[in-house]
């Protein structure tokens, strides 16, 4: 089903900028995480996991499933569709899979900052350092996917395209 043109721009500016700003936070958060894991002060560091978990919560989480869901009414109302291409589908699959970790890693940063802020000693606790590297490496290849698209149609896509293709080939012989 294809959306009118101004609600579809709508819908792609919203995914955009849900999209860019979950990739800001997560530079963010990665600032953070490091000075959690190289800080020499004690209450930098305590300070740096409390800012990761507020990040996280406040910032992160709600970007990357507004980001998701946008995404997907976006590619349902455009010709690009859901399934139909493969750069599509594999942007898709990343997508969820970044935000599938990213709310399983939540419970462990919300653990981090409260130990933190219990501990005399902060500097002793492990970070985040490979999810959040992990997770802005998939990043960059989902904004590399939607600006490259490569070509390649799936199974369904190509089904579709030849679907429509037969239509239009029966609309152009039917007319006189």
């Amino acid at each position: 089903m294809a959306m009118p043109p101004r609600l579809r721009k709508a819908v792609l500016t919203a995914h955009v900028t849900t999209s860019v700003g979950w990739l800001g936070a997560v530079f963010a958060y990665l600032a953070l995480d490091v000075t959690a894991v190289t800080g020499q002060d004690a209450s930098a560091v305590r300070g740096a996991y409390a800012a990761m978990e507020v990040t996280v919560l406040y910032a992160i989480v709600p970007l990357a499933l507004a980001s998701v869901v946008i995404g997907i009414v976006n590619a349902l109302g455009t010709p690009w569709g859901l399934l139909r291409h493969f750069w599509v589908l594999v942007k898709l699959l990343l997508t969820v899979f970044a935000a599938t970790v990213l709310l399983i890693e939540t419970r462990t940063v919300s653990h981090l900052a409260e130990t933190a802020a219990r501990t005399a000693d902060p500097r002793e606790l492990p970070g985040t350092l490979p999810h959040s590297v992990g997770g802005l490496v998939v990043l960059l290849l989902i904004v590399i996917l939607s600006v490259f698209k490569p070509k390649g149609l799936t199974r369904y896509g190509w089904r579709k395209q030849e679907e429509q293709r037969r239509k239009e080939r029966t609309r152009n012989t039917a007319a006189p």
